[in-house]
């Protein structure tokens, strides 16, 4: 997993902003430095140096996000990047990567060291990010995961992606490398065995101060319309609130290294979310928290 681009290999989080409603991609860290083997030259041209003018937003604001033993990138009041694991594993989606052994292992590749969740263990991920400008439409998160089915690695190495790439969910067959086939009328993902993410927002240096909410992502394909007659929101068929646990829709099924897009819904000023929570107009500055929790029973390392 990683801290860079947008959620898993890394969290980038793209929106149009005022003045011309011109794209911008965020990262965790400086975004004109993103490391540009997960960002392509039309995404680098969307990212710029958020904390020099004239954006001029604060390197550090405030107590939030506060640093513990899962802080991997960061510090207090910063953008973040937790992980319940050690950033000490390659980068499995480069194919070019390679290993030296002599007595131990080393990897060279052109990204960055990640976090791994293996199979039949729980883990989590954690991203920080500082909205650069005032957003004027709905934020894409956008994931990107490295996926092998279980022990791949540890085989195979830099060919692994090739020979054993996974996704989240996926039933594993007997043997190396094996997915499960099943027969109509059985679902080939085991539901349980998916992600979760969760998605809050917090005030910044330009904004008032709001209490923290959730972000409510648009169902794709789906209706787009989350709304009652009487103009409240509820989770349905059109939209569901990211908060993660384990009794709502918020599993998401990740591709090895594709990328995966949650839309969610720019927030309004006194609309009131389906947890009853009430919505603030975001600000440059503002932090976007996202939370991909793995749990226990997944099928695939992730």
């Amino acid at each position: 997993m990683k801290w860079l681009v947008a959620l898993i290999l890394a969290l980038a989080m793209v929106t149009p902003a005022f003045a011309g409603e011109d794209p911008y991609i965020s990262i965790v860290g400086t975004d004109s430095t993103a490391n540009t083997f997960y960002v392509s030259p039309k995404y680098k041209q969307f990212m710029f140096n958020e904390n020099a003018f004239p954006f001029s937003i604060p390197t550090s604001f405030g107590s939030i996000p506060g640093v513990n033993q899962y802080t991997r990138v960061g510090g207090l009041g910063t953008e973040q990047f937790r992980s319940q694991t050690l950033n000490n594993q390659a980068e499995i989606c480069d194919t070019q990567g390679w290993v030296r052994s002599d007595g131990t292992i080393a990897f060279y590749d052109r990204g960055l060291d990640n976090a791994v969740t293996r199979a039949g263990n729980s883990g989590f991920y954690e991203w920080y990010v500082r909205l650069p400008k005032k957003p004027s439409g709905e934020i894409n998160l956008a994931i990107q995961c490295g996926v092998l089915k279980p022990n791949a690695f540890a085989s195979y190495f830099y060919d692994a992606i090739e020979l054993c790439a996974a996704e989240t969910g996926e039933r594993i067959g007997n043997g190396v490398c094996v997915r499960k086939e099943v027969d109509p009328g059985t679902n080939p993902l085991v539901i349980s065995a998916l992600p979760q993410i969760t998605a809050i927002v917090y005030p910044g240096p330009f904004n008032v101060a709001f209490s923290s909410f959730h972000l409510t992502a648009f169902r794709n394909p789906g209706t787009y319309n989350p709304f009652a007659a009487d103009g409240s929101m509820a989770n349905g068929a059109a939209g569901q609130v990211l908060n993660g646990t384990a009794d709502t829709a918020t599993r998401i099924l990740l591709k090895s290294c594709m990328d995966k897009t949650v839309v969610t819904k720019l927030p309004v000023t006194g609309q009131v979310n389906a947890l009853g929570e009430v919505e603030t107009d975001l600000e440059m500055g503002d932090l976007i928290y996202v939370r991909i929790d793995v749990p226990r029973n997944t099928t695939v390392d992730v």
